[in-house]
């Protein structure tokens, strides 16, 4: 499976929004989505007004980015809740927010996506007392998250986690975290309005509904 190992700024230029790739940098005058409004290339500074499949293309991207997902990844994870009784652009961005690697970077453990996805794979992490190394496990209530004590042998997790204690990191309600104790547990499914991504995932439905 392929994957981008270009710069991660260059994807926030080219969605026009901040999706958070790299951390603290993010949040920093450094970020290059707001010193550069224009896409990256040669023709970012051209005007070109997008189709209807160009707008809901440019919101399936920005989504799959956002989670530092590929394509046939992606796609697997709509075909499942397409299946399922709901709204189905709920119930993507639950399915998305509920994957291992993204709760790991809702409690600060994780800087981004791709940080928390290694921290998974290390085998640093247990899920109800069980070792699991695999980033996209969907999480459901009741799950409880713990850590090995190695995980504190990480420089970038430590610093992640002194900064979350100094600044009060917050997280989303329906997860309770305990950052003293290295413990976390999922007491409640994420509801749209507690999600916040910049993305219509309506278009995204459409788009795969073709």
């Amino acid at each position: 499976m392929s994957r981008y190992i270009g710069p991660s700024c260059r994807l926030c230029r080219r969605e026009g929004t901040k999706l958070y790739l790299k951390g603290d940098r993010c949040f920093t005058d450094k970020c290059p989505v707001e010193k550069k409004k224009t896409p990256p290339g040669q023709h970012g500074t051209k005007r070109t007004k997008l189709s209807d499949y160009g707008v809901q293309l440019r919101e399936k991207q920005k989504l799959k980015r956002y989670y530092a997902m590929q394509e046939k990844q992606f796609r697997s994870t709509f075909n499942k809740v397409a299946s399922r009784k709901g709204k189905t652009g709920d119930l993507l961005l639950q399915s998305l927010e509920l994957r291992l690697d993204s709760v790991l970077r809702k409690m600060g453990v994780g800087v981004s996506q791709n940080s928390a996805r290694q921290i998974a794979t290390h085998n640093h992490v247990l899920i109800n007392g069980k070792r699991c190394n695999i980033p996209s496990r969907l999480l459901k209530v009741g799950d409880k998250i713990t850590f090995k004590n190695s995980i504190l042998s990480i420089p970038s997790v430590v610093g992640a986690l002194e900064t979350a204690k100094k600044e009060n990191h917050s997280v989303p309600a329906w997860l309770n975290w305990d950052i003293h104790n290295l413990s976390a547990e999922v007491v409640a499914i994420p509801q749209r309005d507690e999600i916040h991504i910049p993305v219509r995932e309506q278009l995204v439905v459409e788009l795969y509904s073709k």
